[in-house]
């Protein structure tokens, strides 16, 4: 069984951009493309496979009717969701709900999330968590138009890494590039989004009772300890190991191996070309190895995202 290429599906945003085009070579929708689903399974935006037996199906066909390709797990859908978001403008104050309330409202997971920066200007700050200390406190503040001030806001800069639980207030603020591992969950709750309006002149449609629902009150810092391993040309930091998936950068310099030990990895190269198993794989291209294939044999120059889910049944 070979690699399976996934087609990229993109999304365009009020607040996106088109670095997608100059940093990828992506071609894209047009010059407010803010995100890139480069695997996804969702019926939002079903990447379809490449090459090999699958070419011209979609994902989530091939994950409902060869479902062995992937492993054992016990997820009844496709679990992760991998996009590229290109924020030229700052992106609303969100929250997402976790799996229960996902389950119960609106028959989807819910949506735990990670970022890895890819990339942004000096200065450029980004949004996890908030000061308050209560709902009422949380309540008040959206009526009155006192929020921003509130939230948690901080600097960031390339290569820091953010791992993002269901019900965590967050933002990406412009000029971000960011790389972002998701359960396959495309529920998001807006706050508040700057009295922006869509390409048709109407205010974004806000979703304040269901925040007030999910947000986590008080805020409880979720911090992650990256561990790194080296072989032989290749340097590994686990960025994040939790209860939906795990995301580990992998930085290859000559030729190398990796063990598979996950039921199935999603590879995503984010700098760099390389070639896995005899497949040439460019910045931005992303590739799924099924759970037949246990090793990945590395040659070349290149910065890789590897992302697995877990064994969770939902």
């Amino acid at each position: 069984m070979e690699l399976l290429k996934i087609k990229p599906v993109f999304k365009e945003m009020v607040w996106g951009g088109n670095q997608m085009r100059t940093l990828f070579g992506f071609n894209i929708p047009s010059d407010h493309t803010g995100e890139a689903w480069v695997v996804s399974a969702h019926p939002n935006g079903d990447g379809m496979i490449e090459n090999g037996e699958f070419e011209g199906q979609s994902l989530s066909s091939v994950y409902s009717t060869h479902r062995a390709l992937f492993g054992s797990g016990s997820n009844l859908k496709f679990p992760l969701l991998i996009k590229i978001i290109d924020a030229k403008q700052d992106l609303s104050v969100q929250v997402h709900p976790d799996d229960a309330y996902a389950q119960k409202f609106e028959n989807s997971y819910g949506k735990t999330e990670s970022w890895y920066v890819l990339g942004c200007p000096q200065g450029t700050t980004m949004i996890i968590g908030h000061h308050l200390k209560t709902k009422e406190d949380y309540e008040t503040s959206i009526k009155e138009g006192s929020l921003e001030p509130k939230l948690n806001k901080f600097e960031i800069k390339k290569g820091d890494f953010f791992y993002i639980p269901a019900r965590t207030i967050h933002a990406i603020r412009s000029n971000s590039l960011i790389y972002e591992v998701q359960q396959n969950s495309d529920i998001t709750y807006r706050i508040y989004d700057y009295n922006r309006k869509d390409d048709k002149g109407s205010l974004r449609q806000l979703h304040i009772e269901k925040a007030l629902d999910v947000t986590q009150m008080p805020y409880v810092a979720y911090p992650t300890t990256p561990i790194t391993t080296e072989t032989p040309n290749l340097r590994l930091t686990k960025l994040v190991n939790e209860i939906y998936f795990s995301v580990t950068k992998a930085e290859c310099n000559g030729s190398s191996e990796y063990v598979i030990e996950d039921e199935f990895l999603i590879i995503g190269c984010i700098d760099g070309e390389v070639e896995i198993n005899g497949m040439t794989l460019r910045i931005g291209q992303h590739v799924i190895a099924p759970h037949s294939i246990r090793k990945l044999k590395i040659s070349g120059q290149a910065t890789l995202i590897f992302s697995a889910p877990k064994k969770i049944l939902l």
